[in-house]
């Protein structure tokens, strides 16, 4: 019997699919201009978002919408049309005007008002109410305080490229739209399972076993999403059951869960979507971000899955029975050909092509890999394509939504002087001390973050705390790194800590309970910002030697530090042992050569007192 398909389904689906269809003819083609090209990116995304939550509630779009939710909804659409056709219609006026000198048409105004509106009641649907009271904040400063004019803020936000259809939305129709639908793709082919067979096959049946394909599944898996919540649903899963049937507590199972995934928006070669904003903001390519992002992802996951083997070690917890698992022969020779995708699109990146281009060569070359094997031949159908497109574009829209709406904030602080005046603040606040500025933008970050989504809550950042410490000597790239990390770090950070809610209802712990386990596991993540702004080598930026060193005394610095705070190295760890491992910990992280003599000498120590101990113990246990 063939189950009947709504009107609503049909149009989201010809909707959905005209948006991919245009981002590719767009990537193949080339960009229209401007307005064109963001517009038409902006257009397709406020049709979805009143598509898919057409009820007023916030979150209630599984409710079926009242009369008066659908009218509305068709308004929306409507004004969505007018709004942004108009500009389409009028494009030779809108470039031709003088920017704040001409005196906007009342029909301008009207518009103006309305994709304002729009973008801000798309976002509440979407996302939820914290970005657009932040915007809604901004524009009340804008004209409250800083005194600007009605018409000069409103031809910033719709007739310039410098609001709505600044920077953000233009990653995101450059970018994500592509990255999204290749995560899409991917998820979609099976690969998720070559995931976690492989990581189980290398690591499953190690002490702490399942912690440690935690680790693995996230950082594999985050180079496809680059969203930690996505990460912690997919493969929080199994991992958060695998960690619990061992015996590891349910808060340690969704914090490690929590902080590997979230660990996946800084792991290359598809990082957060914050990673794309800070490419256009930097001006650098793509592949600049990948390159000086590497390590830093590198000492993050080595600081974690060292620390789930420490606790696994400490509390005597053992991996999972060796015959229960897959072998890592059998596992590459059945899906080790779904790595291919990956390769590619890192291939295409090095060979100096853009972004855009590898993402849509990674996509087309999903369905190619399916066709190597008959286990994945099999899932490769119509349906297949289908749902994947339209899963993507769904999950597009969130970002769509948020740079859209984050753009407004920017525009107010460009067109106030704003950023200027925060920047002096900082300075001012922090004596110019580099430290003390740093640890500002550290507490700004988390903060934003708590309310805002990763993407914006960079952005923000970017605009007011960025310049403060370019200001102040440190490198463009260490700065915006540093804002990267602590706009990331909020999802984990309580008391609002979205990865931390998702990875609790998989494994029914409290939120404070695993907050501290969480912070605990991410420490090394809140420190490796100041290493990568007082050792820039860690982002590529020096001699091979120095990058060599200061990489290798990092890592075994995270590891002490991961020793310490779980109270394991050798053996047990006792309370002398673990401060000694702190102090080493800190003098290895810190760039120099007598500080790293110093965390050597210190680690020394803790192994010769360690080792000692454990003969001792041998010895009594002989006699």
């Amino acid at each position: 019997m063939t189950k009947n398909i709504s009107p609503m389904t049909v149009l989201i689906s010809i909707v959905s699919l005209g948006m991919a269809a245009y981002h590719f003819y767009v990537v193949l083609v080339g960009a229209p201009t401007i307005f064109f090209f963001r517009g038409s990116h902006l257009l397709f995304a406020l049709v979805l978002a009143f598509l898919y939550y057409q009820t007023v509630r916030v979150q209630r779009d599984g409710a079926p919408p009242s009369i008066a939710d659908r009218l509305l909804t068709l308004a929306f659409i409507g004004l969505s049309i007018g709004s942004i056709g108009y500009l389409f219609v009028e494009h030779d006026y809108v470039l031709d005007r003088y920017a704040y000198v001409d005196d906007l048409r009342t029909i301008d105004v009207f518009f103006g008002v309305a994709l304002i509106v729009l973008v801000l009641e798309s976002t509440r649907r979407v996302i939820g109410l914290a970005l657009p009271i932040t915007a809604l904040v901004f524009l009340t400063y804008g004209i409250f305080v800083a005194n600007l004019r009605t018409g000069e803020l409103i031809d910033q936000m719709y007739l310039t490229p410098e609001g709505i259809f600044g920077i953000p939305i233009n990653v995101s129709a450059t970018y994500m739209v592509l990255f999204i639908l290749f995560g899409s793709f991917v998820e979609r082919s099976g690969t998720g399972i070559l995931f976690k067979d492989f990581a189980l096959a290398l690591a499953g049946s190690s002490a702490g076993g399942p912690a440690k394909v935690a680790c693995m599944t996230s950082a594999m898996f985050g180079t496809i999403s680059g969203s930690s919540t996505a990460n912690v649903l997919t493969t929080g899963s199994f991992t958060i059951p695998m960690m619990k049937q061992i015996g590891y507590r349910p808060a340690f199972a969704g914090a490690v869960e929590a902080v590997a995934s979230t660990g996946g928006q800084i792991m290359p070669p598809i990082m957060g979507a914050a990673a794309f904003v800070m490419a256009e903001f930097m001006a650098v390519s793509y592949l600049t971000v990948v390159s000086i992002a590497i390590l830093p992802a590198c000492l993050y996951f080595i600081a974690v899955f060292f620390a789930v083997h420490f606790e696994a070690k400490r509390t005597g917890l053992k991996g999972l029975p060796k015959p229960d698992l897959p072998r890592i022969g059998e596992v590459l020779r059945e899906r080790g050909h779904q790595f291919l995708p990956l390769i590619i699109i890192v291939g295409v990146l090095m060979s100096g092509f853009s972004a855009p281009y590898a993402a849509f060569w990674g996509l087309l070359s999903v369905p190619a890999t399916m066709l190597l094997k008959a286990n994945t031949r099999r899932d490769l159908t119509l349906r297949m394509f289908h749902d994947a497109i339209i899963n993507g574009i769904k999950n597009s829209l969130p970002v769509a939504a948020a740079c859209a709406c984050a753009g407004i904030v920017i525009g107010v602080i460009q067109q106030t002087g704003l950023g200027v005046e925060f920047t002096e603040v900082v300075i001012t606040l922090s004596q110019d001390t580099k430290i003390l500025a740093l640890i500002l933008t550290a507490i700004a970050g988390i903060i934003l973050g708590m309310g805002l989504p990763t993407t914006p809550a960079y952005i923000v950042q970017v605009a007011l705390l960025v310049p403060a410490l370019t200001k102040l000597g440190i490198q463009l790239e260490a700065a915006h790194m540093f804002a990267f990390y602590f706009a990331i770090l909020s999802v984990i950070t309580p008391p609002v800590a979205i990865s931390l809610y998702a990875a609790n209802g998989l494994s029914g712990a409290g939120l404070w309970e695993s907050g501290i386990a969480a912070v605990k596991l991410a420490a090394t993540g809140y420190i490796i910002p100041f290493m990568f702004v007082y050792g820039p080598s860690l982002l590529l930026i020096g001699t091979p030697v120095e990058i060599v060193t200061t990489s290798i005394t990092a890592i075994i610095g995270v590891i002490c530090l991961a020793g310490s705070l779980h109270s394991y190295l050798l053996r047990h760890a006792l309370i002398y042992e673990r401060l000694l491992l702190f102090a080493a910990s800190m003098a290895l992280i810190v760039p120099g050569i007598y500080t790293d003599l110093a965390g050597l000498g210190l680690l020394a120590a803790v192994i010769a007192s360690q080792r000692a101990l454990k003969r001792d113990v041998a010895a009594r246990g002989a006699d």
